[in-house]
Order: C-alpha cells, then sequence, then structure tokens
C-alpha cells in the first residue's frame, strides 16, 4: 500500500473519563482493537487518532463511534462487549448493538438489568416468547439455559405459568446415579447445579426454597418425567444432547396445555455411551417440518463467557474439523 493510499482520522472524547471506559482497564480494550485493526492507533487522553488505508479508517470510526454511543448511553464495556462490536462493525451491523442493549428482558435478584448480549441470544428470546416449544442449540457459554430460565421466571412473574420444571438427564460423562454416593437427592443434585445456579441468580436462593417448597419450582432428572402432563408450566430440559430418542419423545409428549419447553444443547459435547444416538440430533432431524416448533442455533459468536472461552471453543472447532478430514481420507 502506498503512503498516499493512508488516511488520518481522529475522534474527540468529550473528557479523560470517557477515554477510561473505552480503553478499558488497564488499556485492554484498545490493545484487542489495535490486535484485530490492521491501522496504527495512537490514544491519547481524550483523543484517538488512527492511520491506514480508507477501509480500515472507516472501521474504525464506525467501531470508536458505537462503542462511545454505548458509553454515553450508561452502559459499562465488557470485553464480550469490544469484541461482538468488531465482528458487527466487518458485517456493517453494528447499529444493532444500540437495540440489543436498549432492551432488558428482566433484571437479577439484586435488581442488576438483564439483556440479550447478542443478535443470536434476541432470535432465541424472541423464539421463546413466540413458540410453545423451542430448541435452543449452540456451544458452552452462548446464554441457552440462562436465557430460558430468566424466560421461565418472567413468565411466572407474570402470570402466564403456574410453575417452572427444570430437567436435565441424570447420565453425563460415563457417570450413572448407582455409582455417586449419597441419597437420591444428593445424588441428583450435582446434575441440576447449573439449573438452581441460574434460579439463585435471578430469584435468590431463599425465594427459590420458598417456591421449591411450594411445588412452584420443580428441578428433576428427566427420569421423573415419565407418566405427566405438564399443564401451564414453563418446562426447561437442559443438557437434552444427552438424552436418548426415546427420552426425548417421552419428554417432547409431556407438553401440556398453557406450557411452553425450551430444550437447550451443544450437539458438540454429547456423553452417552459409545453406539448410543442423541435424542437432540434425533429431534433435529424428525420435527424440523412442524411450523410451532422454533430450532435456534447459537454459535461461537454467541458466547458471553469470558472472552478465552470463545477462543477455547474456536480452538476445538478447528481441531474438530481437522479430526473430521483425517477421518474421512
Amino acid at each position: 500500500m502506498s503512503v498516499h493510499a493512508e488516511l488520518t482520522k481522529s475522534v474527540q472524547l468529550a473528557n479523560a473519563a470517557e477515554g477510561l471506559q473505552l480503553f478499558g482497564p488497564n488499556d485492554a480494550f484498545l490493545r484487542l482493537i489495535q490486535q484485530h485493526a490492521a491501522a496504527h492507533i495512537v490514544a491519547r487522553d481524550d483523543k484517538i487518532t488512527f492511520t491506514g488505508s480508507p477501509a480500515q479508517v472507516d472501521k474504525l470510526e464506525r467501531l470508536f463511534a458505537i462503542l462511545l454511543k454505548l458509553i454515553r448511553q450508561g452502559f459499562h464495556l465488557s470485553e464480550t462487549d469490544v469484541t461482538y462490536a468488531m465482528e458487527l462493525v466487518d458485517q456493517r451491523l453494528e447499529e444493532e448493538l444500540l437495540d440489543l442493549y436498549a432492551e432488558q428482558i428482566g433484571h437479577t435478584a439484586r435488581g442488576k438489568p438483564v439483556r440479550v448480549k447478542t443478535l443470536g441470544q434476541r432470535l432465541y428470546v424472541t423464539a421463546i416468547r413466540k413458540r410453545d416449544t423451542i430448541f435452543g442449540i449452540g456451544p458452552a457459554g452462548t446464554g441457552k439455559t440462562f436465557l430460558a430460565v430468566v424466560m421461565a421466571v418472567q413468565a411466572l412473574k407474570a402470570g402466564a405459568v403456574k410453575k417452572i420444571v427444570l430437567v436435565r438427564p441424570a447420565v453425563e460423562a460415563g457417570e450413572s446415579l448407582g455409582f455417586l454416593p449419597g441419597d437420591l437427592q444428593e445424588k441428583v443434585d450435582p446434575y441440576l447445579r447449573p439449573l438452581y445456579d441460574a434460579l439463585y441468580e435471578m430469584l435468590g436462593a431463599e425465594q427459590v426454597a420458598k417456591l421449591m417448597e411450594r411445588g412452584i419450582i420443580e428441578v428433576a432428572p428427566l427420569a421423573y418425567m415419565r407418566g405427566r402432563t405438564l399443564n401451564e408450566a414453563f418446562v426447561i430440559l437442559d443438557e437434552a444432547q444427552n438424552t436418548t430418542p426415546e427420552q426425548m419423545k417421552m419428554f417432547l409428549t409431556r407438553l401440556g396445555f398453557g406450557s411452553k419447553m425450551v430444550i437447550t444443547g451443544d450437539i458438540t459435547q454429547i456423553d452417552l455411551p459409545k453406539g448410543k444416538k442423541s435424542g437432540l440430533v434425533d429431534a433435529e432431524k424428525i420435527l424440523r417440518g412442524i411450523e410451532e416448533i422454533a430450532f435456534v442455533y447459537l454459535k461461537q459468536a454467541d458466547v458471553v463467557r469470558h472472552y478465552l472461552v470463545q477462543k477455547i471453543v474456536a480452538a476445538y472447532d478447528r481441531m474438530k474439523g481437522g479430526l473430521d478430514a483425517e477421518t474421512e481420507q
């Protein structure tokens, strides 16, 4: 690239405090942006200057503009927010961030607003609102379980359902309940812990305990669903990739009047014994043609845990691609 093709532009910040929020703790966000940008960035107190090709400069202008809009609207940015903003800038979809962050879908027990953080998550939440049976499929950290619990709590508070039922298959990583120590409750609890964590976040441990005593919240292994019909309930089946086709059919046919079912899972993390077919993979093929059932696929870009989780998922995906290619040869 010739020197003459380069542009230099500046962004003026309102004050140094705005710069601290934009650059992140110890300039972490700024370093992250520089790693991904081909243009050269110089930041001094309340001014950012960048030099590069017109396309590179345009990207940075749009990125800093959207991040500043979010800061000026009172949002506290995280590394994940900055990373996702960069991805949307690449697709010229950065303005979507303002809509995403503006909508609150609930509040935690401490009063902190809960928002969707990606376009994939918004699609998932919209599907939960509109359909009675929703499959949320995607990798770890995409918020599949947590957002389903948030929507269940909102439905309960609004009187749309009378109870929440959270379910998990109790066979994972080659273990079975019979070999675990303790009584049935102690055996089941480790499998259900992620569901309890999401409930505690939204309602607080004391409120969850009260609602469980009254039977308004039920957390149970999948085997307990057999023979039941669940009316006016918000039912979540978590880790559905570890169901068999028979278990999945049994679960789906528990749907009663006024109920909603959300089935979540990660088809890359199947812990069933070798040769056993996953009920989630099976359901994808069998139920795809039913209009009232929504399948929402969350991707690596929807990972909202620590930024490193996204990198880990990507690394495993690359390795899996390599292994699949070797197998085909």
